[in-house]
């Protein structure tokens, strides 16, 4: 596949030269892999894990399901509920604590549904 941009301008499209985007792009990659230097494995794990058990459950995650489930210390794990809820990125719990939305599933109510597969049902972020 070709490397190519297009701009729609008014009823026309602009083939833009690669050297007017690809520094964008390069730069948009640095500043990501910035973004995520805080996090560890055991940061990734969590987050994978209630991204992948949230359509299952289809309720709120509390820090003690999952520090069960993962085999992590409590206070580890509301440590790194905190680090990725404080990055805005990743998680958000509501006011007990439990998570609620880790991106890109939620089990509040959105316009947006998602079903997998496996038939689990779930709202999008």
């Amino acid at each position: 596949m070709n490397n190519k941009l297009m701009m729609g301008l008014w009823k026309y499209m602009i083939n833009v030269p690669p050297f007017l985007w690809e520094k964008q792009i390069a730069k948009g990659k640095k500043k990501y892999a910035d973004h995520l230097t805080f996090m560890s494995e055991d940061h990734r794990l969590v987050h994978h894990f209630v991204v992948r058990e949230l359509p299952l459950a289809g309720k709120p995650l509390s820090n003690e399901f999952i520090a069960n489930a993962l085999n992590i210390p409590i206070q580890r794990t509301i440590s790194i509920l905190d680090d990725l809820e404080s990055h805005m990125t990743f998680i958000f719990r509501n006011a007990a604590g439990s998570v609620i939305w880790a991106y890109p599933v939620t089990v509040e109510k959105t316009p947006h549904r998602v079903t997998f597969q496996t038939v689990e049902q779930i709202y999008a972020a």
